[in-house]
């Protein structure tokens, strides 16, 4: 936790988004590095909420887009992990620590990756984030890209994007099996494709989408929908024209007019439930979290053995603080394949959030089971074991991690501060 006192005034101004106090504490000297009880500057609390005004003013007062709360995020990192393009920008352009991770291990670019943000994929790459970057789960955005994505047209262009940027196609994951591999085996025909670097399916709509896309590249959204709008008269039932033209309504913002866009695809093919994961982002972003609910769980009755719609609607769950059902998720999700740590790993972070902390690590023990020798496991059991005042052994977790995790540093600064924590007992 920081050793800054709280400064509840300041913070509480930009949790409300009350920027005339803000500007009158400003005014007062007020101290920017003044921390609540997560750790967390105004900047952060502005950041969480996608205040872009506010996030503006605090960055232009001198507020620390690096400054990390008591879970390691930074404004940075946050607004990467959340798809807010806005104030990622205005991170980047003063003093964002690209090398920086999050407590997974994992830079900007890896959780915009994993959620479907290619706009945000597009600005982390123009940055110069690594692109072949790891986590502590041992996955690179690529990676994150294949397994926890669909392979359909949004997730396509990310792996592309990624690609194009140098991503490595045939870079391991902890078992030893690649991107490519993945995509084969999950039968993702289009991501496969452009893992091996072939020429798309030529189409009458190609040419306008290549153009369109290209557009899109230096956000010149209200170009490419014309593009595309000339296109769709020629040939007004193409999917492919139709998602984009929704995708690009939706990067300006023009939420209601994509879900149209995107629900007149599925009744065309009822079957590309992918539109369905793009009508609820369309509804998160519109802060209408039942509706957008409500698509993830049409998708998933339509296709309850596919796992896509299932995780991200568990990962948007958490994000709500809903933790209870986003562990009954997840429990119906390990119920189809007992093997994934990844989904053990998500069902303990939600079990700790809810103070179920001998569940918690019982969840990441069978996380270890599967991958023992990965040390972010290990360190978020410990993490839990602190939890439950058994500091004793959330020291000997750490230690048995750094026989073979030595360079971890997120493992090396917990093992440093709790053994610093026991001595001072002593």
């Amino acid at each position: 936790m920081s050793d800054h006192p709280t400064n509840p005034t300041l913070i509480a101004a930009a949790a409300e988004g009350d920027l005339a106090t803000i500007e009158r504490l400003l005014r007062d000297g007020a101290d920017l590095t003044r921390t609540d009880a997560g750790g967390r500057t105004a900047l952060m609390v502005a950041t969480q909420r996608n205040d872009v005004a506010m996030a503006k003013r605090l960055i232009e007062a001198g507020s620390d887009v690096n400054a990390r709360d008591i879970t390691l995020l930074t404004p940075y990192l946050c607004a990467g992990a959340n798809g807010f393009h806005d104030i990622l920008k205005l991170t980047l352009a003063n003093g964002a620590d690209l090398k920086s991770v999050n407590r997974f291990g994992g830079t900007a670019l890896l959780p915009s990756s994993e959620k479907g943000y290619l706009r945000t994929v597009q600005i982390c790459l123009k940055a110069g984030i690594a692109v072949n970057h790891a986590n502590d789960l041992g996955w690179s955005a690529l990676l994150e890209a294949v397994i926890l994505g669909d392979g359909g047209r949004l997730y396509s262009d990310i792996i592309e994007a990624l690609v194009d940027a140098g991503a490595a196609p045939h870079l391991p994951d902890r078992d030893g099996k690649s991107s490519l591999q993945h995509a084969q085996e999950l039968n993702q025909r289009r991501v496969v494709s452009i893992l091996r670097k072939g020429a798309p399916t030529p189409s009458p709509a190609w040419s306008a989408i290549r153009e369109a896309k290209s557009l899109a590249k230096t956000e010149r959204y209200e170009e490419a929908l014309c593009i595309v709008d000339a296109a769709l008269v020629r040939d007004g039932t193409n999917l492919d024209l139709l998602y984009y033209k929704a995708y690009f309504l939706s990067e300006l913002t023009r939420y209601d007019e994509a879900i149209s866009v995107y629900k007149a695809a599925l009744r065309l093919a009822p079957d590309a439930i992918e539109f369905y994961f793009y009508t609820a982002n369309c509804y998160r972003l519109m802060k209408q979290p039942e509706l957008a609910l409500r698509e993830y769980d049409t998708a998933i009755e339509q296709k309850p053995d596919l796992p896509f719609h299932r995780y991200h609607k568990s990962n948007y769950l958490r994000e709500l603080g809903r933790h209870e059902e986003a562990v009954a998720e997840m429990d119906r999700l390990l119920a189809q394949d007992a093997r994934r740590y990844d989904f053990w790993f998500h069902k303990a972070n939600s079990l700790r959030s809810l103070g179920r902390h001998e569940d918690a690590v019982a969840a990441m023990e069978n996380a270890i089971a599967a991958d023992p020798t990965n040390p972010l496991y290990h360190r978020h059991k410990a993490q839990s074991l602190v939890l439950l005042g058994r500091q004793a052994d959330a020291l000997r977790v750490l230690d048995h991690a750094h026989g073979f995790a030595p360079e971890n540093a997120n493992l090396q600064r917990e093992r440093a501060e709790l053994r610093a924590a026991l001595n001072k007992v002593a």
